[in-house]
C-alpha cells in the first residue's frame, strides 16, 4: 500500500489536474497549483472519501500547502487510530 503522503500528493494531482512531479510539500495549493475555491471544495471530498474521514470547512480554510495537507490526514489518521483503542 502506499504512504499516506503519496496517496495524498496523487489524489491532489487528480483532483487540480497537476503533475505529480509538481506537487511538492511547499507547493501552494492555490498560489502554485491553480485551486480555486471550487477546486479546494472537490479536493476536500476526495481527501474525506479517500481517507474515511471528516474535515470541517474551519479546518480546510487553514490548509493552504500539500505539507499542511498530508500532516492533517496523517493527524486525523492518528486520533482515530487512537479513539478505536479506547
Amino acid at each position: 500500500m502506499s504512504s499516506i503522503e503519496e496517496r495524498v500528493k496523487r489524489l491532489i494531482a487528480e483532483q487540480l489536474k497537476s503533475e505529480l512531479k509538481d506537487v511538492t510539500d511547499e507547493a501552494s495549493l492555490m498560489d502554485d497549483l491553480g485551486a480555486d475555491s471550487l477546486d479546494t471544495v472537490e479536493l476536500v471530498m476526495a481527501l474525506e472519501e479517500e481517507f474515511e474521514t471528516e474535515i470541517p470547512d474551519e479546518d480546510a480554510e487553514r490548509i493552504a500547502t500539500v505539507k499542511q495537507v498530508i500532516d492533517y490526514i496523517k493527524d486525523q489518521i492518528a486520533n482515530t487510530s487512537d479513539s478505536n483503542n479506547d
